[in-house]
């Protein structure tokens, strides 16, 4: 558990840091229920699926971020991002044991099994997120999966 910081709409008094878990290029403080998240999808999905389909492990998940004061897509007014209080990740890419590197920028269109591998972490993870976002979802997601905690009724997986 960390202390509190920031302030006002970005103020985050959850906060936590997996300090084991294979983030790159560091592992940044994010909220409990991201971190929580982060381990079931890793436990249920993540590790399995890289299991099957390479027969290797996930050594690094490559993100680009968890915490970033702003509002939805950077606009100047309107709702706040997730990112504002670190209930959300942004993953960019894996890299597996023996060096294999799967990007979603690179990696998500076409057929095999970099791409199978993708859309499946990408399904497993609605299971464990609030909020979900691919490349399938809009231009802004092309080189990222978004995830996060949004306290909403629903769920959201694109």
């Amino acid at each position: 558990m960390l202390d509190p910081a920031g302030e006002g709409a970005c103020r985050r008094e959850d906060r936590t840091r997996l300090t084991d878990y294979p983030l790159g290029p560091d592992v940044p403080a994010s909220t409990c229920p991201i971190a929580v998240a982060m381990e079931l999808w890793r436990r249920d999905t993540l590790d399995p699926l890289a299991r099957e389909i390479f027969g290797s492990v996930v050594t690094s998940i490559e993100h680009l971020g968890v915490y970033s004061c702003r509002r939805l897509y950077g606009r100047s007014e309107g709702p706040w991002s997730e990112h504002a209080t670190a209930n959300a990740l942004d993953i960019a890419g894996f890299e597996l044991e023996d060096g294999t590197r799967i990007s979603v920028l690179a990696d998500w269109d076409g057929e095999g099994e970099k791409q199978r591998f993708l859309r499946e972490v990408r399904d497993g993870a609605c299971g464990a997120f609030s909020t979900v976002l691919s490349p399938d979802y809009n231009a802004a997601h092309a080189d990222h999966f978004h995830f996060d905690m949004d306290d909403r009724w629903t769920s959201v997986c694109r």
